[in-house]
């Protein structure tokens, strides 16, 4: 049997998939939101939507925007806020939702993760069930996107604090890491590091993470420094390098690593040189694109655009394809409504919720 080599197969795969710009629709949702930073799709049909500031805001099904009161206080500086939002898999039964933002002041902060249940405009009985340690100075480096992982069991991923890169190779701390919890906040028990959160560790700044619900894998990217964006396969207990290894440079154009590999580090599946900035991920599920199928969406911030990563049944890249070159601005959320639906927000200080369709 002929045997192709795999960017060979990249480029016919995209030949046969045809280019797809040219047949969607963007519709804006909402608009005038400030630094908006993830969705939640709620099963009657409206939408959440977090801003960095503090504010969760609610996109009602006529078009309508509102507040949702009782969000708790966040550091809101620089690269600090409100984060993610998501929904249990038992939502419809009991109205509970989580929030991971940042809390503290400039000299000791940390990621944390609260929950709440949803009383029509209002949260009530918001619990925080975690807090990440150690707590760091500065504004920056927080990570903070949330995944459900098949068992009910919730993931998140924590910045390395910029100045405590270190930390990341730390197992016993927080900082760099992909946490794993139960939905009350505890450790489970078949957690890789006995009585500790991390399941995996060795990360810069992961702001996006995502299951496919088809396979069950999970996915996660992250900033790199001067280069070296990374899209990795999240796997139990695993180290994935920062800063051991890693195939970028400091912002003044120093080496970090004259490693950009090392036995027993997990290899990334994608990187990004120059770096994109890339932050929210969905992997596409869903009826109105079936040519998108098991595809990674990234949208991206530097590079003020959306992605998509066709990948093979293996999880190695194949080929990528700018989705939305009409769409000028940075990309901080992406994710797959259930009607098949690809929603975006934009990150400015009147940013935007925006609907993507086939035309």
């Amino acid at each position: 049997m002929l045997k192709l080599p795999r960017l060979f197969l990249g480029l016919l795969l995209a030949l046969l998939c045809g280019t797809t710009v040219a047949a969607q629709t963007i519709t804006t949702m909402a608009k005038g939101l400030d630094h908006p930073w993830s969705l939640a799709f709620l099963p009657d049909g409206r939408v959440l939507v977090t801003e960095r500031p503090g504010r969760l805001r609610i996109i009602n099904r006529d078009g309508s925007l509102g507040t949702i009161e009782g969000v708790p206080p966040v550091f809101a500086r620089s690269q600090g806020g409100l984060f993610d939002v998501v929904l249990p898999p038992r939502f419809a039964d009991n109205q509970t939702l989580y929030l991971s933002y940042a809390a503290g002041t400039n000299a000791a902060n940390g990621t944390v993760i609260a929950r709440a249940r949803l009383e029509g405009r209002r949260l009530a009985d918001l619990e925080v069930i975690w807090r990440n340690a150690p707590l760091k100075a500065g504004p920056v480096h927080f990570g903070g996107r949330m995944a459900w992982l098949p068992d009910a069991t919730l993931v998140m991923s924590t910045g390395d604090g910029f100045d405590y890169r270190e930390q990341a190779q730390v197992k016993s701390s927080g900082l760099g890491q992909i946490v794993r919890l139960h939905a009350d906040g505890s450790f489970p028990a078949d957690n890789p590091f006995p009585g500790s959160a991390v399941w995996s560790y060795g990360h810069r700044n992961p702001q996006g993470l995502a299951l496919d619900p088809a396979t069950g894998i999970l996915w996660a990217h992250e900033h790199g420094p001067r280069g070296g964006d990374e899209v990795n396969r999240i796997e139990k207990g695993r180290n994935y390098g920062w800063p051991v290894a890693t195939k970028g440079l400091d912002y003044s154009g120093a080496t970090i690593s004259p490693f950009k590999s090392y036995p027993g580090m997990v290899e990334p599946r994608v990187v990004w040189i120059p770096s994109i900035a890339p932050s929210g991920l969905a992997v596409y599920r869903g009826a109105m694109f079936p040519e998108w199928n098991g595809s990674l969406i990234v949208g991206a911030l530097a590079a003020q655009e959306v992605r998509r990563v066709v990948l093979d049944a293996g999880g190695r890249e194949l080929s990528q394809e700018r989705i939305l070159p009409q769409l000028k601005a940075r990309v901080r959320d992406v994710r797959v409504a259930p009607d098949g639906a690809l929603w975006l927000t934009t990150d400015d200080a009147a940013g935007s919720v925006l609907r993507v369709t086939p035309r």
